[in-house]
Order: C-alpha cells, then structure tokens, then sequence
C-alpha cells in the first residue's frame, strides 16, 4: 500500500516475533512547504544534535529537572541503518459530519492536510470513534461513529497507523466493536490499542522505515466510569488496552518485552482532563513511568485543548495534540496541527509543530501571521507542561528555524 512515502513496511503481531513479514513499497515524498529553515512556514522547531560517541547499547532513562533515574531496560538504538526517521503524529479524530463525504471520496476529506501527513515517513493520529457498521449507541453523554472508509480518508492522505485506544473505541456496542478488531488488521491502515483479548490489545504495530524498527503502542486512561470493566480488555475478553489501575502495569511490561527489538518506541496514550492546557499529575507520571519503561516518544490527546511539548531529559513526551478531524464547539477547540518528530534509532533529534485550523470539521494549514501566532501559544505552553525545548545531555545545535531555542 503507498501513501506517498517510500518504505518497507513491517507488521509485528507478538511482542518477541522479529520478522513475520515485509513488503517493499515506493512512493513519492510530497514536499512540505514548511521546511525548517524557511521563514513563514508554519513549523515551531526544536533541533539538537546527539554526541555521537553514544553507546550502541544504553539504558532508556526518564529525567525530571532535578534528577535521573535509568532502568533497567536495554535500549536497542541505534542497532538499525542509522538514518534519520520523520514521525509525524495528530489528535483526536471523529470524522462528525462527514458521512457524506467520505461515502462519495474519502481520498477528498483531508486533502488540505494531506502533503503535512504524507511528508512525514511515518504518521500516526488518534481514531476516536467506533469504526464500522452497525450496533447501537451505549449510555453516554457523547457517543462517535464513523464508517471504514475514515480509514480510507486516513490512508489517502498519508497516515499509516491509527490508535483507538480512547473513549469512544466502543460507543456502539460489541456488535460495531467487532467489525473494528475485524478491520484491525485487514482495513487501510492498522489500529493498535484494541483486540479481541489483552495480548491483542497491547500489541504494538511494528514497522520498518529506512532500516529502523519503530514500534507504535495505543492506550486508554480515561473511562466512563460505568464502562471500564466493560471496554477494559482482558484475557478472556474483547476491548481496548487500558492503564487504569492494575492494567498499567500491562502497558510497562509489553513496553519492556518490546524495547530490546526496536529501535524506535513511541506510546500513543489517550489521557489527561477535558478543555485543560497544562498536563495533571497522572499524565506527567504515567509519561516518565513510560519512559524508565522504554518509551522514546510519549503522545497524547483527549484534553480537545493543545497542551505543552518537549524534552524529559532526552525522551520526547507531546501531553496534548487536541483535536484534528473533529467539529469543536469553541474556537480554542478549532486550534490544531501537526506534530514532527525525527529519530534516530532511540535518539529523539527534534520536533517541529505545524500548526493548522478547524474548518467545517477538517483541519487546514496556516501560514504566515497566524501560523506564527500559534506557534507562539504552542511554545508557551511548555511552561507549565514542565518540559524543555531541547533534550539534556546533548550537543545543541543552533537553529534559525522558529521555536528553536
């Protein structure tokens, strides 16, 4: 399958499996008219350059401001071709009002974002809503549904993975719920984060891109509360993989068994409060428990608000990338973009944010001024997001690009 990018693609169904399949696919890159070094781009950037005597093999650390603490985990990083990868990742994506469109040309919906997605090597958004047909509505207050053919949308306009590890993966029910685990594998594009039992659930998506082995887990740590033993999946039941209580635990160890055969590992988690801009206690600790677990890149949504992204010691962690595909009802809910990240093995290099708007519920890149504008809020909700522009320990480089700094 091609989504304008070149690659091999490399699906993983065990957290020890090391090769089960490979595909050589081409495609063409789109060129992004944000480049990080041109003026008026709509890209805030974060660049550093790593020593490069580091080890071949180092433990993955999680760092506050004051101290360090290193696993014991192995990192596996760079093992691979040790070519830079560009990750690009997007928030909460519910497809409300676009039934029309996607029934008549899904590759149409997202055409205005499409070359930010499809320039990345890999991307990666949050699929919130029950995907399939059928079932009916459970009891809650806000209940999404979108038919396959969202996935279709999603793969015209370059994402390759989506995560439905959220609050609204089952809002119809197990009869809609089937027909998603039916598509986990078999639609578009992968969804990780749900399955038909816990080792399903937590099993990332593992793919190759440009030598490098980059595993993608999705979970949920927001619940109605009448619904978590319902959603929650276990050993003997269907459902998304939760970090709610006990069931973190099972995120950190599918996180550990995995981190010795990758070279990049990224966990997509669904947490945090509503219309909040600063991440909660719970989110930062579950990010840094991620990180001492393996985890390169943290990334999150929920929130419907954009919330602060940067360094935990050399580890990337993005608390909240707010809506992308979703009709807000407040014009800070409109507020939206694309988040880039290159790697290097299990070396985060630096991030960019292409920030974009909401229209008629599909987003739309800025430029100019108002891209400015809001690279600006971005940057400024590092503050209370307690996260750093640059990662620690590194050779920086200085960069004319905004934001960096």
């Amino acid at each position: 399958m091609i989504h304008g990018k070149a690659r091999r693609v490399l699906l993983v169904l065990g957290h020890s499996a090391r090769t089960v399949a490979a595909v050589a696919v081409v495609g063409a890159l789109a060129l992004l008219g944000c480049s990080k070094n041109s003026q008026g781009t709509g890209a805030t950037s974060s660049n550093a350059t790593h020593n490069s005597t580091e080890a071949t093999q180092r433990s993955s650390t999680s760092v506050d401001s004051s101290t360090s603490t290193t696993s014991t985990t192995e990192a596996r990083g760079p093992l691979g071709s040790g070519q830079t990868v560009t990750i690009a990742f997007a928030g909460d994506s519910s497809f409300q009002g676009l039934d029309g469109a996607l029934a008549t040309d899904p590759s149409s919906v997202l055409k205005a974002i499409a070359p930010v997605l499809s320039s990345a090597d890999l991307t990666m958004v949050n699929l919130e809503a029950a995907v399939g047909s059928g079932g009916t509505p459970q009891n809650k207050t806000f209940t999404f549904a979108t038919p396959p053919s969202a996935l279709e949308a999603l793969a015209a306009a370059g994402v390759d993975v989506v995560t439905m590890a959220n609050n609204h993966g089952m809002d119809y029910g197990p009869d809609r719920f089937t027909t998603s685990l039916s598509l986990r594998t078999t639609g578009a594009i992968p969804i990780v984060g749900i399955g038909s039992n816990a080792s399903e659930a937590y099993q990332p998506h593992v793919v190759e891109v440009k030598g490098q082995q980059i595993a993608l887990f999705g979970a949920n740590d927001v619940f109605d509360a009448n619904l978590v033993s319902k959603w929650t999946a276990t050993d003997s039941q269907p459902g998304i993989a939760s970090t709610k209580d006990s069931h973190e635990q099972q995120l950190l160890d599918a996180v550990r068994t995995t981190r010795p055969e990758v070279d990049t590992l990224v966990v997509f988690l669904h947490y945090g409060r509503e219309t909040q801009t600063c991440p909660n206690s719970r989110q930062v600790e579950l990010a840094k428990a991620l990180f001492a677990a393996g985890a390169d890149i943290v990334v999150g949504s929920h929130a419907h608000r954009l919330q602060g992204v940067g360094f935990i010691g050399e580890k990337l962690v993005a608390y909240g990338l707010g809506n992308f595909i979703f009709h807000p009802g407040s014009a800070v809910g409109r507020e939206t973009g694309v988040l880039r990240v290159s790697v290097t093995g299990s070396r985060v290099d630096s991030f960019e944010w292409v920030p974009a708007r909401i229209n008629n519920g599909v987003p739309v890149p800025l430029t100019g001024t108002q891209a400015d504008a809001e690279q600006t809020k971005m940057k400024n909700l590092a503050g209370c997001a307690g996260v750093n522009a640059e990662p620690e320990n590194s050779e920086v480089t200085t960069s004319s690009t905004k934001g960096a700094s």
